[in-house]
C-alpha cells in the first residue's frame, strides 16, 4: 500500500493554540468517496479534491483546490488524490 505523507511543512493551527494541523484523507470507501479528518475530527466524505478544499475552508484552512493534490500537509492514506471511487 502506498502512502502519501504530510511533510515537515505542516501548517500551524490558524488559532495558534494546538500546533501543527493534521489533515488525513482516508482510502476510498466501499461505496465511493473518502473521509476527511482534521486533527481527528471528521469533516465529511469527499468525492474529489474540490470537496477536500471546501471542507478545509469551512475548518478555517484556506487552500486552492488546484493545490490540494500536491499539498505537503495532507496525508493521503492508501492511494493518492487521483482515486475517489469504490475500491475494486
Amino acid at each position: 500500500m502506498t502512502r502519501w505523507s504530510a511533510g515537515p511543512d505542516v501548517p500551524d493551527d490558524p488559532e495558534g493554540m494546538s500546533g501543527p494541523i493534521r489533515v488525513i484523507v482516508h482510502p476510498p470507501s466501499p461505496t465511493g468517496g473518502r473521509r476527511v479528518r482534521v486533527d481527528g475530527e471528521i469533516l465529511g466524505l469527499a468525492h474529489n479534491v474540490a470537496d477536500v478544499a471546501e471542507f478545509l475552508r469551512r475548518a478555517g484552512l484556506e487552500i486552492d483546490p488546484a493545490d490540494v493534490a500536491e499539498s505537503p500537509w495532507i496525508d493521503w492514506r492508501g492511494v493518492g488524490p487521483e482515486r475517489w471511487g469504490p475500491e475494486t
